[in-house]
């Protein structure tokens, strides 16, 4: 990969990232509603950057509620001459949790687009709250940029929610919404799937799967993982059906279901979504074997009979003449099982790039991407 030509920058101390100067008068907040919201599959939310309709919230169970409350995947698209950019924000709770880092849990990440295509992460931030009653961050991602006019992604929290959210820049700088084909809207795919989908437990919010698959292929990469939740509701595939021009969803459920789940539940999911949209491609993703599986005799046998009855429905399927429907099983994940987990069950980043290029090859053959 070529070094930036598009870049000059000292990145800050760390103490510049935990307590940027809020009172300086030379920087101007954009709130990002004003730029461009991408990966964000319903415009009916009951607030900003939750993730799915208002009027599920009785159709749902409680927890699938709250955990589509975190704001995972979404984004703000932009582009600036700033030679500063920061990032001010209100979380919704101001969570903590015991095997993820906060900057992957409230944190949000910045990168930069190199030439046409390549995005670089420029800075993550750290989510210091000094009042919890306002649950405010505020930050500085960097402070010496070269002052050219450039594009630029921040990536939101993946395990707490934001209730707004401003980008920081000089106050003299121009700002913009950005290109519109840089992270196509064009280009749309949605993800559903569990705690893995939506991104725990990822370092920073880029390194989620979605977010890296959206990069890989300048696409919308819609993020409807829910921890614990993603158990193939039937009112989930019908909101799904109604997003505005899809061209692919995935389909990653197996964690979250039992066997019993598997064999009774995914016929019916997946031809709700494959009625409503015959056109549109559904891939199916066989659930990974742990690492602890190869050594616990339970779930050596446990896991490979979930995905067994969920492989056996994509085949039901199939011989009922649907057409739309590809599948990929859990062989090739070895580097997931191996040495990309933070606790047995949740990727690293490590784990999120293998899941990643796991999929993408796929990916690319349905879509010709």
């Amino acid at each position: 990969m070529k070094k930036t030509l598009l870049l000059t920058l000292t990145l800050a101390a760390a103490s510049v990232c935990a307590a940027a100067d809020i009172t300086d008068p030379d920087w101007q907040y954009v709130d990002a509603r004003e730029l461009r919201i991408i990966n964000k599959g319903f415009d009916d939310t009951a607030r900003d950057y939750w993730r799915i309709p208002a009027y599920l919230q009785d159709s749902v169970r409680s927890t699938l509620w709250e955990r589509q409350q975190c704001s995972a995947g979404i984004g703000v698209r932009f582009a600036t001459d700033s030679r500063r950019i920061g990032v001010k924000y209100q979380l919704l709770l101001n969570t903590h949790m015991i095997h993820m880092a906060d900057t992957g849990l409230k944190g949000t990440d910045l990168y930069i687009l190199e030439g046409d295509s390549v995005w670089r992460h420029v800075n993550t931030n750290r989510p210091y709250v000094k009042d919890d009653s306002t649950r405010m961050v505020e930050s500085t991602y960097v402070q010496r940029l070269d002052g050219g006019m450039h594009e630029y992604m921040v990536y939101m929290p993946l395990y707490d929610g934001v209730e707004r959210l401003w980008i920081k820049v000089d106050s003299g700088a121009v700002i913009t919404p950005g290109r519109p084909d840089i992270i196509d809207r064009d280009r749309r795919i949605v993800a559903y799937g569990t705690s893995i989908m939506q991104g725990g437990c990822a370092s920073r919010s880029g390194m989620a799967s979605t977010n890296i698959i959206g990069r890989e292929l300048n696409a919308e990469v819609i993020n409807l993982g829910f921890s614990g939740d993603g158990k193939m509701d039937n009112c989930m595939a019908r909101a799904m059906a109604t997003i505005d021009d899809v061209d692919l969803y995935i389909l990653d459920p197996v964690p979250n279901c039992t066997e019993m789940m598997c064999d009774t539940l995914t016929y019916d999911f997946v031809r709700i979504l494959a009625d409503a949209r015959p056109h549109t491609p559904i891939l199916m993703v066989a659930g990974p074997i742990y690492p602890y599986a190869r050594y616990d005799s339970h779930f050596g046998e446990y896991l490979p009979a979930k995905n067994a009855a969920f492989r056996r429905n994509y085949d039901r399927l199939v011989a009922d003449g649907y057409t739309n429907i590809y599948y990929i099983d859990s062989d090739g994940m070895d580097g997931v099982e191996d040495d990309g987990t933070v606790d047995g069950i949740h990727l690293t980043d490590l784990g999120f790039r293998h899941y990643a290029d796991h999929l993408l090859p796929e990916i690319r053959r349905i879509l010709g991407w």
